[in-house]
């Protein structure tokens, strides 16, 4: 059992995490009948909390019990991922982006999320109001706007062949180069990183 854990905890090669994840897909087409994505939960716990008159709301949200058990088991994976399999290693991260990030001050590479910017001390601060506030309010925005998050348009919306999910990922991907290239230094001279 403890090879099993030290094999599960290194990093897995693409080729075998990347068909892991599209599996999912026709699992969850063939196995039920559903389809893949994340950010529709918001609105089944929404639904299921807040019993409104609201017809956005309005449904049956029980139909869409297996989208929360989904959603906690992402969170509870996670968890268990960080806390009992984390991989002390530095994360490995081309040089190039090395000294693209530096140029911006960011330099930690110990977590996913860089640490100059996603800390507690910085929630309340210009950069957890851009980053946090008003980047999230654009992601929700943005996720309900164009019918689906990007796992559920890149991942099932394009295995579907379905036409709006490719222009949203190619959307998503455009705005991904754009404020990375463009927007993200100014962004973070502006809130004085």
């Amino acid at each position: 059992m403890e090879q099993f854990i030290e094999w599960i905890k290194q990093p897995w090669p693409w080729w075998i995490a990347g068909p892991m994840i599209g599996l999912i897909v026709p699992t969850l087409l063939i196995v039920g009948g559903k389809a893949f994505g994340i950010s529709s939960s918001l609105r089944h716990v929404c639904a299921m909390c807040v019993p409104a008159n609201i017809p956005f709301f309005t449904y049956d949200w029980k139909k869409e019990l297996w989208n929360i058990a989904f959603v906690i088991g992402v969170a509870i994976g996670g968890f268990i991922g960080h806390n009992l399999l984390a991989n002390p290693e530095m994360i490995e991260v081309a040089e190039s982006t090395q000294r693209d990030l530096a140029a911006l001050g960011i330099t930690d590479y110990r977590s996913i999320m860089p640490h100059e910017i996603f800390t507690w001390e910085n929630l309340f601060t210009a950069k957890g109001l851009l980053f946090f506030v008003i980047g999230g309010f654009l992601v929700g925005f943005g996720t309900r706007y164009a019918g689906g998050c990007t796992s559920g348009h890149a991942i099932m919306g394009i295995s579907s062949l379905q036409w709006p999910s490719v222009v949203a990922t190619i959307f998503f991907m455009a705005g991904g180069f754009l404020m990375t290239h463009l927007f993200l230094g100014p962004l973070m001279k502006l809130v004085g990183f």
